[in-house]
């Protein structure tokens, strides 16, 4: 008989945790729930984390990694500008939103309005993943000021943080309004609009 990988069983949980957290909250998911639903030992799940908090913590970085690799893909390519770039990927997100059918919205805002403010354990790693993902932006919005593109008169950074918040609330809207055109109207009115130099 062969032994699992433990990265396998750590992934599997993360990755339950993700669908969990998205679908039901921090408060809304149980350890008894996620172990159950992963096909784990419940206590295999203390192998890897040491509390339901640090787990929540893991899942926050499981979560934005592929965001930050998708984002980079699209940024590495040489064949299109920086502008067409961030367009493409920002399109890809609104298509998987549809697909959706508007549900989840984004894990890391879900959480900030959840439990942001009451877990420093929750609020460094949000605030990490945070910076991650702005930081990859940052990247694409400075190469787009280079390409002349992009205004140059505002700091990338400064633009790329502009361009985190305004995101985050139109996933927040395009929840309740059942819609891409929070979403749309965001690219229309940043990307198309007032980053354009």
């Amino acid at each position: 008989m062969s032994r699992r990988d433990p990265n396998e069983l750590r992934d599997k949980l993360l990755d339950k945790g993700v669908a969990l957290l998205m679908e039901q909250g921090y408060h809304g998911t149980g350890l008894q729930e996620l172990v159950q639903s992963a096909g784990v030992p419940k206590g295999s799940f203390y192998n890897y984390f040491a509390s339901k908090e640090a787990f929540s913590a893991e899942v926050v970085k499981h979560y934005i990694d592929p965001f930050i690799k998708q984002l980079d893909r699209h940024l590495q390519r040489k064949d299109v500008s920086a502008d067409a770039a961030l367009r493409a990927y920002f399109n890809e997100l609104i298509e998987e939103t549809e697909r959706r059918d508007f549900k989840g919205g984004c894990l890391l805002g879900n959480l900030i309005g959840e439990i942001g403010d009451t877990s420093e354990l929750a609020q460094t790693s949000l605030r990490n993943a945070v910076h991650r993902y702005r930081d990859k932006l940052r990247e694409g919005i400075a190469r787009g000021q280079r390409e002349g593109s992009f205004r140059k008169d505002i700091d990338a950074k400064d633009m790329a943080d502009f361009l985190v918040n305004v995101w985050q609330g139109a996933l927040l809207r395009m929840k309740i309004e059942r819609s891409v055109r929070p979403l749309t109207q965001f690219c229309d009115m940043l990307l198309n609009g007032y980053f354009r130099a």
